[in-house]
């Protein structure tokens, strides 16, 4: 396993040195046409991907240098020590795909996907392939805390691929299911392709189930407050 390893890190290690917004830019390129996109359109979404990820990097240091002066005498005024920086998603994003083991996980990913399209446990296609990125920071968390507590890098690597590809499989479900619901609020036909893969998402099963409780003890307002946007 460690062999393996080894050759991995090789092999996308001259990748990773050219930075997040460049490996974007090679995957989404090269999906594009693996989908019969033509060269130009595939290159150009890849290109587009890779300014978008530099733009938010170069954003995110401006907040930054912006706001650490304020956040100082914050801290100096109050007291408070502010040990944690919520940055939000797309720092969190940036960093995950600027890791070569979030390719392995793409294509684990890809790979279950089309064995369940072909034996009909699913009948999404997620080419949702940027938000990959949700299920590959939970593995390289995973990942991460097993390396750092004495597990193996087998082990670790094994577990954080199989919590992957858990989460994975739960969140193409939910999109079948979530379909009907997609077709509902955009009033388009059951032929319609749209559904969603995405996280936040699997909360849906979760408050429906509630709405249905709350209808059934007359508790709609309890229930409109769920659905309220935020």
């Amino acid at each position: 396993m460690n062999v393996i390893i080894d050759l991995a890190n090789r092999f996308f290690k001259p990748i990773l040195d050219m930075g997040a917004p460049i490996i974007m830019l090679i995957v989404l390129t090269v999906l594009a046409l693996c989908f019969g996109v033509k060269f130009s359109k595939a290159l150009e979404g890849g290109i587009k991907l890779a300014i978008a990820l530099t733009g938010i990097g170069a954003i995110i240091g401006m907040l930054n240098g912006a706001f650490s002066a304020s956040l100082a005498k914050f801290v100096e005024n109050t007291g408070i020590q502010l040990n944690i920086t919520d940055v939000g998603w797309a720092p969190l994003a940036t960093i995950t795909w600027g890791s070569a083991w979030t390719l392995y996980f793409l294509l684990v990913m890809l790979i279950v996907n089309v064995v369940m399209l072909i034996t009909k446990k699913t009948d999404t296609l997620d080419v949702d392939i940027f938000d990959i990125w949700h299920l590959s920071i939970t593995g390289l968390l995973i990942k991460w805390y097993a390396d750092n507590n004495g597990v193996s890098q087998g082990v670790s690597l094994f577990v954080a691929t199989l919590a992957v590809v858990l989460v994975g499989v739960m969140k193409i479900i939910n999109s079948d299911l979530m379909k009907p619901t997609f077709d509902d609020l955009l009033n388009a036909p059951s032929s319609s392709p749209m559904t969603s893969t995405h996280m936040n998402y699997m909360m849906n099963p979760v408050i429906m189930v509630l709405d249905k409780i709350f209808d059934k003890f007359s508790l709609g307002w309890i229930s409109m407050t769920l659905t309220l946007p935020s």
